[in-house]
Formats: structure tokens, C-alpha cells, sequence
């Protein structure tokens, strides 16, 4: 029996947004104690379950603003959610912005320690482990070089082997492509694909593309305003698809489908 890692249950997540304009912090204070604030609520999730066995890989899809990323960072313990519970099982590496601890101006080796620390990493424990990131990294020749001279997928690489060098349970990767150039984006993808294989861990991956997460993930979610359109294997993306009168070859219509419709019955209901 698979062993579950990960379980998300009725979670939402609500943001009060101010209706006022706010100059300055000092204006915002005064109002808020003088409780002069206005605020609209805002639903960035509504009533998210999904469950993860160890050792898969799930996708969350979703067009821009659709809560992907407030979803990763409440499952992550960035966020706490307003409603509902995540229960984790095992160590989890949360991978929001991959390598944004980097400075391009100094060499890999020095940046392996600067990143670390961000991670939270000991100077000790990176000492104890250097060998085997640069190992896993494949840069053992660059690590003298300035990162302002790497490629996109050689800084993707490195980024990768400092966070997994813990082993993580749980990976968490926020749209891990973004920026990168045809050759990096290859580089993470096959990255991604072999890290369940090497640490036996699950990988939770973000995206607006579901050409890329359908090379890369076994299951898939589909998020739309905050609300899970869909969860499950892409082999039921693609019954479904057939089902729905689409070319199973085609999940990209699906996808947009399922939004386009959701967003029309959001705007009915909204009209009641």
C-alpha cells in the first residue's frame, strides 16, 4: 500500500484587501488603529483536497493570478491557511524561486555556501556535503567561474543540487522553467523526472503550461480562481478529453475548456 506524504484538506485562503488609496505606512497605521481601514476579502483558495503518495510527481496548473503559487506557500508553511488543514509527512524543501539566493558575481564554489545559508544550510553541514552537490551538479569544472557566467541551466543545476542535497521528502518547485532558456528548461525537466528515483521523494511542480507539466508529472490539478477544477492521472485528463469531444493529443483545449467555462459560470452566478 502507497504511503501518503502529503494531504490538503478544505483548505482556503483569504486576504483582506484594502478599498482605500494609502499614501504612506504612517497613514496606513493611524487608519488602522482609528479603524478607518476598508477592506474587500479576497478568496485565493476555496476548498483545496488532494492527497500525495510518496514517491509521485503532481503538477498544479493554472493561468496567471489562478493561486498557484498561494497554494505552494501554504503547503509549504509559508502560509497559514484560513480554513482547513495540511498534514506533511517527512522533511519538505520548498523551492519558490529557484536560485534567487544567487549572486552573479561570485564563482559557483562561493555561491554553493551563499545559497546553502539561505536555505538554512550550516557552513558544517555544506562542508560535509560539498562533494556531493558538485557531483550532482555536474559543474566541478565551472565551480571557479563567476555564476554572470553561466547558462540558465547550468545556475538551474546548481540551484537544484544545493536545495536536494538534504533529501527531501516533499519538493516543492514554483514554475521552476520560468526564464530559462530551450536548453535549461531541458536540463530541469529532466532533473525533476529522475529526483523520485534518487531520493525516492514527491515532487509538487507549478506551471501555465500543461505541454510542460504533461512531460513531467504523473497527476495533475488544475486550479482556477482559487478553486480545483480537476485532480487526477493525465491517462483521466485524456478520458476525459474524449469524453468532452476533444483530441486526446490536444489536452491544451481541454485545459483552456475547463477554465473558459468556469469563469462563464462564475460570471452567472455572480449576475444572481
Amino acid at each position: 500500500m502507497a504511503e501518503t506524504v502529503l494531504r490538503v484538506e478544505h483548505v482556503g485562503m483569504r486576504f483582506n484587501l484594502s478599498k482605500e488609496r494609502v499614501d504612506s505606512l504612517k497613514d496606513y497605521i493611524l487608519k488602522s488603529i482609528t479603524r478607518q481601514m476598508k477592506f474587500d476579502e479576497f478568496w485565493a483558495l476555496k476548498d483545496i483536497n488532494f492527497t500525495l503518495e510518496k514517491g509521485e510527481r503532481i503538477g498544479i496548473l493554472g493561468t496567471n493570478g489562478a493561486g498557484k503559487s498561494t497554494l505552494l506557500k501554504v503547503i509549504a508553511g509559508v502560509f497559514k491557511p484560513t480554513e482547513g488543514k495540511v498534514v506533511r509527512k517527512g522533511r519538505i524543501v520548498p523551492l519558490l524561486e529557484l536560485g534567487a539566493g544567487f549572486d552573479k558575481e561570485y564563482t559557483g564554489r562561493e555561491n554553493i555556501y551563499l545559497y546553502g545559508a539561505v536555505l538554512g544550510y550550516s557552513k558544517e553541514f555544506i562542508d560535509s556535503k560539498f562533494d556531493e552537490i558538485v557531483k550532482f551538479s555536474g559543474l566541478k569544472k565551472f565551480l571557479d567561474v563567476p555564476l554572470k557566467n553561466y547558462s540558465s541551466g547550468m545556475k538551474s543545476r546548481l540551484g537544484f543540487s544545493i536545495a536536494t542535497i538534504v533529501e527531501p521528502e516533499i519538493l516543492i518547485l514554483d514554475e521552476p522553467t520560468n526564464g530559462l532558456d530551450p536548453s535549461g528548461i531541458h536540463e530541469i525537466r529532466n532533473l525533476v523526472k529522475s529526483l523520485p528515483n534518487l531520493y525516492d521523494c514527491t515532487v509538487l511542480i507549478s506551471s501555465h503550461m500543461l505541454s510542460e507539466i504533461e512531460l513531467i508529472a504523473d497527476d495533475i490539478g488544475i486550479l482556477n480562481h482559487g478553486r480545483l477544477l480537476f485532480e487526477g492521472s493525465m491517462n483521466d485528463l485524456r478520458q476525459y478529453a474524449l469524453q468532452s469531444g476533444f483530441a486526446a493529443d490536444n489536452l491544451e483545449d481541454v485545459f483552456l475548456s475547463m477554465v473558459e467555462k468556469d469563469n462563464m459560470d462564475r460570471k452567472q452566478r455572480a449576475k444572481l
